[in-house]
């Protein structure tokens, strides 16, 4: 939520206020209660008979700014315990929907970020690749919206020998990803490895 709200805020700067707050991705996943929330807040707003005359700009001023927080605080409190439950869920997404890139390319994109010095886009690029890699390889069916875990238990089951280390980088990417993680040039030479490893493997071979 926002800090240090100006003492006398208009109609036009509630409005943008609420609306660029509400319009947050952690709101919309609550999109059947919050979006009524946000058509009503908004609404309210472009049909409000605002006074000229009964308060003062200041009082009119601290009346808005009150609405404001106390609307910001209602939504907060709708999408906190998304945000709790997202954060518990414990793993990200691995592909976007519209990614079609090769696992040659993501594996470039990691070398090009470690190069640079990214390691957090190295290693997020890295497990991707192994991801793709897998799904070219056609050891796991691609699957719109899988998870970072959900992969490394899937490709687990068919590489067992792999599935210790396809569950740490799991880790990783969700670390980095969702958590608050810092990656590290060793992250990436873990994943390089994994990589490698998942790359040489065969479904159903035991190491």
């Amino acid at each position: 939520m926002r800090a240090g709200l100006p003492v006398v805020p208009d109609r036009d700067t509630a409005r943008e206020w609420l609306s660029s707050e509400l319009q947050g991705p952690e709101y919309a996943e609550r999109e059947s209660l919050l979006s009524r929330l946000i058509s009503w807040v908004l609404d309210w707003l472009n049909g409000i008979d605002w006074p000229d005359t009964s308060m003062s700009g200041p009082q009119l001023g601290v009346v808005i700014a009150v609405v404001v927080v106390v609307v910001l605080v209602l939504a907060w409190l709708v999408a906190g315990p998304v945000r709790l439950g997202r954060n518990r869920a414990g793993s990200a997404e691995v592909l976007d929907a519209d990614d079609a890139r090769t696992a040659t390319q993501m594996r470039a994109a990691a070398d090009a970020a470690a190069a640079s010095g990214d390691w957090r886009t190295a290693a997020v690029e890295r497990f991707r690749a192994v991801v793709r890699s897998l799904e070219e390889r056609v050891i796991i069916d691609p699957r719109p919206g899988r998870t970072a875990q959900e992969a490394a238990a899937d490709a687990g089951a068919r590489l067992p020998a792999q599935a210790a280390g396809l569950r740490s980088g799991a880790d990783l990417f969700d670390g980095v990803e969702y958590g608050d993680r810092v990656a590290t040039q060793g992250d990436d030479a873990d994943l390089r490895a994994l990589d490698a490893e998942v790359t040489a493997a065969r479904p159903g071979v035991s190491a």
